[in-house]
């Protein structure tokens, strides 16, 4: 009989509930908006084009497990893959209107569990 204490399996429990976020689906990405009103227009005009659509090679918006290895890269990069364009996402990521900031932003909210 294996015997485990009860703050060895909490801690162990918690491990897990934090190892693997949970999957989401189009449906609830596409749900999905900043709070911030401007941040929400740029994002409806810009970034949920690709983001809420599986299969385009874009990480989907509130996708914690497919943005992970990219926020590894630091946010520097994820600005300049989006300035530059990066594969398939243009130059700006098609938002004429957004500075670097905006971008921060945005890339912050999509890539966070909702």
């Amino acid at each position: 009989m294996i015997r485990i204490s009860l703050a060895v399996a909490a801690a162990l429990g918690l491990a897990a509930c934090g190892a693997h976020p949970k999957a989401i689906t189009p449906e609830q990405s596409a749900a999905l908006a900043p709070a911030d009103a401007r941040l929400s227009g740029l994002y409806e005009t810009s970034c949920k084009t690709c983001h809420t659509i599986a299969g385009s090679g874009a990480p989907l918006t509130g996708d914690a497990r497919a943005w992970e290895p990219r926020m590894k890269q630091g946010m520097a990069t994820l600005v300049a893959h989006t300035v530059q364009g990066f594969k398939a996402m243009p130059a700006g990521g098609q938002c004429a209107a957004c500075t670097a900031a905006d971008y921060e932003a945005l890339i912050v909210f999509m890539s966070k569990e909702p």
